[in-house]
């Protein structure tokens, strides 16, 4: 584990992180790159087992980040001023653990790290999932995904 002095996602605020700490506070899960649906009745969000057509689903990485809200429209970019506002972030994300105020696990990449630690504990989609270039998106609602 990093000496506490190093661990910037502790000092800092999201809004003071630069752009490189920003990026890197993303653990590569991929779980946020999952098509969801929202429980009309309970208002929960549900994963299905369907990636963006975008994520490689065995790293676990967008085969286009530069780009990626040009390729796909419906690709959110997370920033300070509006991850609060996004519900479907899993629980896991680093970006809501630390929005929430509550401290990264020892898997995420900035505190083991090991760039691996996140798939070794099975918190990543690593080949948990079909790419969304296989799926025609009229069949994404009949396959359910639970995260935990």
């Amino acid at each position: 584990m990093k000496q506490r002095e190093n661990q910037f996602w502790v000092k800092k605020s999201l809004k003071e992180l630069t752009a490189a700490e920003w990026e890197s506070l993303c653990d590569k899960c991929g779980r946020c790159c999952l098509h969801s649906v929202r429980n009309g009745k309970t208002g929960k969000i549900q994963f299905i087992a369907v990636s963006c057509r975008l994520l490689d689903i065995h790293t676990c990485r967008c085969t286009v980040y530069a780009d990626r809200n040009q390729k796909d429209p419906n690709c959110i970019k997370l920033s300070p001023a509006n991850i609060a506002q996004i519900k479907r972030l899993p629980y896991t994300c680093a970006y809501r653990t630390l929005a929430e105020g509550r401290q990264l696990e020892w898997w995420h990449p900035l505190v083991s790290g090991d760039p691996n630690t996140v798939h070794k504990a099975e918190i990543s989609v690593q080949d948990k999932v079909v790419s969304g270039l296989h799926v025609h998106p009229d069949d994404l609602a009949s396959v359910e995904f639970e995260l935990n």
